[in-house]
């Protein structure tokens, strides 16, 4: 994006997204792992929350920068996303205000987009979990929002000192939500499947009565530490 956009208040059509394949296997992979598989980067912090349970997602990010208290560049938003999408929504200074509902919700998932991630708020939520529609927030408020003010989608943003741009991978369950780059989606992928693999003889040899403080070698960090076991 040019210096001349930055100054500027736009809405960008087109972006590269990582292979919606990759986003897929990622998601499914879950937020803690590929947390720690990239090298514990990418975690937008613990209050953004789920207002449902038990749902793993993975898509391509199309960012919003919106005025707080505004959703009128969400509403811009629709139009540029696609199947495998997740919005990402950051505002220009806090705000609780209920910028999402279900109407919105309804735009997005007739055009496939698989959930929200918002740095505000958002209402309607039992209407959104009877929807299936899936929304990461910092808040829940029934307070209304204006459509006045421009922003931009599909620039640069940051939610929880992460930096996010168009077209990373967004990962969001239960544990929270982990941004990708897109660069590195398929990297990420490796080394979270890598990670899965370890994990998978790490609960055999659990399961086999094996205690992790035996084979992490913790016995000696313990001594070197000065832990004593007494009876």
């Amino acid at each position: 994006m040019s210096d001349n956009q930055q100054a500027r208040h736009v809405v960008i059509r087109t972006i590269e997204r990582a292979p919606l394949d990759i986003a897929d296997q990622l998601g499914r992979a879950g937020t803690a792992t590929v947390h720690e598989a990239i090298g514990r980067r990418g975690f937008l912090g613990p209050d953004l929350r789920p207002i449902q349970a038990d749902t793993k997602i993975g898509g391509s990010a199309v960012t919003v920068l919106s005025h707080p208290g505004d959703n009128m560049m969400l509403h811009a938003a629709v139009e540029v996303c696609e199947p495998g999408d997740v919005l990402v929504v950051a505002t220009t200074a806090p705000s609780t205000h209920g910028m999402f509902g279900d109407l919105l919700a309804t735009s997005l998932q007739v055009r496939g987009v698989r959930g929200l991630v918002i740095d505000a708020a958002v209402r309607d939520t039992a209407d959104l979990r009877e929807m299936g529609f899936c929304v990461w927030t910092r808040h829940v408020s029934c307070q209304g929002t204006v459509k006045a003010t421009p922003g931009s989608v599909n620039v640069p943003i940051s939610l929880g000192g992460v930096a996010i741009n168009p077209g990373d991978v967004i990962c969001a369950d239960d544990d929270g939500v982990v941004c990708v780059g897109r660069d590195e989606a398929a990297w990420a992928l490796e080394q979270s499947n890598a990670r899965l693999a370890n994990e998978v003889v790490t609960r055999e040899r659990l399961v086999a009565g094996e205690l992790g403080v035996d084979f992490y070698g913790l016995r000696t960090k313990l001594a070197d530490l000065g832990v004593e076991y007494l009876d």
